[in-house]
C-alpha cells in the first residue's frame, strides 16, 4: 500500500517537494518489500529448505528488469511518465497487495530461539567476519545501485543508441535467472560461501568490462551477461552466506543488521556517481573507480569467509 501511494504521489507531483516526498515513500516501501524482508520471511516459513526457497524466489524476481525496463520505456513513450507511474500504483494495489494479503501466512510460527536474543547472535555481529561481510555486501549494493541507475546513460554516452542500450540492459534479467537455475542445481553440492566468492569475482570482472570495453555494442552485451549472472547469484548469497557463516539462530535479525549499511550505500550511490561526473570527473575515470570498488568488494568477501573459519 505504501508502494502504491508512493507511485501515486510521484504521478501527481507538481513541485520538487512533493516529488522528493514520493521518492521517500518509495524508499520506505522498498525496505519493507524487497529481498531482505522476503528472505527473513522465507526463513520463518521454510527453515529446512531455506536455501532452495531463496533461490526459487529469486528465479521469479530475476525477470523484473527483463519485463519492466522495456515495458516502462514503452509506457513512457505511449502515455507519458505520469500515467506510467499511475499504472504502477494500480498494479501494486491489484496484484501485489492481494498476493501478500491472501498467500503470506499471518502467523509465521517463530520459535523461542528466534524471538530471544542469543549469545551466538550477539557474538556474530561483533566478529571481524561480520564487519567484512557487511562491507562486502555494502560495496556490492553501491556498485549495483550505480549500474541500475546510470547504465543506459553510460552506454548512450559511448555512442550506443537508446534502443540498443535498453536491449543490453534487458539481458541482465535473463542472465540472473540462468545463473540462479545453475545455483539451484548446485545448492546441495556447493557451500554458499564458495558460490559467493565466485559471484563476487565475476561481479568485479563485469564492472571491469563496463569500464574498459569502449564503444563496442557487443562488449555491452558481454557486460550485461557477466553482470546479470553475478548479480543473480549474489542476491542468493546475501540470504544464504550469513546463515552458513553464523548459523540460523536470529537469522532474520542478522540479515536486517547486514542490510542497514547496504541500504545506506544503495541510497547514496547514484547521486554520488552523478555528482562526480557533474563536477568534472570523466565518465571513464568514474567507471574505472567503480571497478576498483567492485574489486574491493571481492577482497572483503574473501576476508570475511577466511575470518569466520579462523
Amino acid at each position: 500500500m505504501v508502494g502504491a501511494l508512493a507511485f501515486l504521489v510521484l504521478a501527481l507531483a507538481q513541485n520538487a517537494a512533493t516529488f522528493i516526498f514520493g521518492w521517500a515513500l518509495g524508499g520506505v516501501a522498498m525496505a519493507a518489500t524487497l529481498y531482505d524482508p522476503a528472505f527473513a520471511t522465507l526463513h520463518q516459513l521454510s527453515r529446512e529448505h531455506y536455501r532452495r526457497s531463496v533461490t526459487a524466489l529469486t528465479l521469479i524476481a530475476g525477470f523484473a528488469s527483463t519485463v519492466f525496463w522495456p515495458f516502462t520505456n514503452w509506457l513512457e513513450v505511449s502515455v507519458g511518465w505520469r500515467m506510467t507511474l499511475g499504472i504502477f500504483a494500480l498494479l501494486h494495489l491489484t496484484v501485489c497487495l492481494p498476493l501478500h494479503w491472501f498467500l503470506v501466512p499471518r502467523r509465521l510460527g517463530a520459535s523461542h530461539a528466534e524471538t530471544v536474543e542469543s549469545p551466538a547472535s550477539e557474538n556474530s555481529t561483533q566478529s571481524a567476519s561480520y564487519y567484512w561481510l557487511a562491507a562486502a555486501f555494502s560495496i556490492a549494493m553501491f556498485v549495483m545501485a550505480v549500474v541500475f541507475a546510470h547504465l543506459i546513460d553510460m552506454l548512450k554516452a559511448r555512442g550506443i543508441s537508446a534502443g540498443d542500450a535498453i536491449l543490453a540492459g534487458s539481458l541482465i534479467g535473463p542472465m540472473q535467472v540462468a545463473a540462479r537455475v545453475v545455483e539451484f542445481g548446485l545448492a546441495r553440492h556447493a557451500r554458499a560461501t564458495r558460490v559467493g566468492i565466485a559471484a563476487f569475482a565475476l561481479f568485479a570482472v563485469a564492472i571491469l568490462v563496463l569500464a574498459f570495453a569502449g564503444q563496442n555494442f557487443w562488449w555491452a552485451i558481454a557486460f550485461a551477461i557477466l553482470f546479470g549472472a553475478s548479480n543473480g547469484v549474489m542476491t542468493i548469497v546475501r540470504g544464504t552466506a550469513p546463515a552458513e557463516l553464523f548459523g540460523q539462530r536470529q537469522l532474520g535479525s542478522l540479515l536486517g543488521r547486514l542490510a542497514r549499511p547496504a541500504f545506506v550505500a544503495k541510497a547514496i550511490a547514484p547521486v554520488t556517481f552523478a555528482a562526480l561526473v557533474a563536477h568534472g570527473v570523466s565518465a571513464g575515470r568514474a567507471e574505472a573507480g567503480l571497478a576498483v570498488v567492485a574489486i574491493l568488494g571481492f577482497v572483503s568477501f574473501v576476508i570475511a569467509v577466511r575470518s569466520a573459519k579462523d
